[in-house]
């Protein structure tokens, strides 16, 4: 079982949106009984909150399901739990890192950097560009899926 947390400022936009676009991508690869997804945030500002209605918009024209859900913070005992964790942007990675301490199994990556390309991916809630975050998202699951499966 390859146990995978994506991370994001408030687990209501780009985490979630890559939480079940990952839980698809696996699906659709027979695969979904090897990993087990979830996502966190970093800050508590939304904590309880369900998915942001800009990503269940594109998640609906996208054909990808999703379940309604609350918001949780990242914690530390995380780290253990986790095979693969991933942060969407700089500001996310710092947090990661002082939530987790330090990364001595080399867990922690940017998403992006499974698509060949060590950047963030914009906030939606910020930029209101959802098929951009959502073509960031898509590249980083499908470019980690087919790393996970070398």
């Amino acid at each position: 079982m390859t146990n995978i947390l994506f991370v994001c400022h408030g687990n209501i936009c780009r985490s979630t949106m890559a939480e079940f676009v990952m839980k698809d991508i696996v699906k659709k690869a027979g695969q979904e009984g090897e990993f087990y997804i979830q996502s966190r945030a970093t800050h508590r500002d939304e904590l309880g909150s369900d998915t942001y209605w800009g990503t269940k918009e594109k998640l609906d024209k996208e054909g990808i399901p999703y379940t309604k859900r609350k918001a949780t913070l990242m914690t530390k005992e995380d780290y253990d739990k986790y095979d693969y964790i991933l942060g969407m942007d700089d500001e996310n990675m710092h947090y990661i890192g002082r939530i987790i301490g330090s990364d001595p199994d080399k867990k922690v990556y940017m998403l992006m950097d499974f698509a060949g390309e060590h950047r963030s991916i914009a906030d939606p809630w910020y930029t209101g560009n959802f098929d951009a975050t959502f073509n960031d998202v898509m590249r980083g699951c499908q470019g980690l899926l087919k790393h996970i499966n070398k």
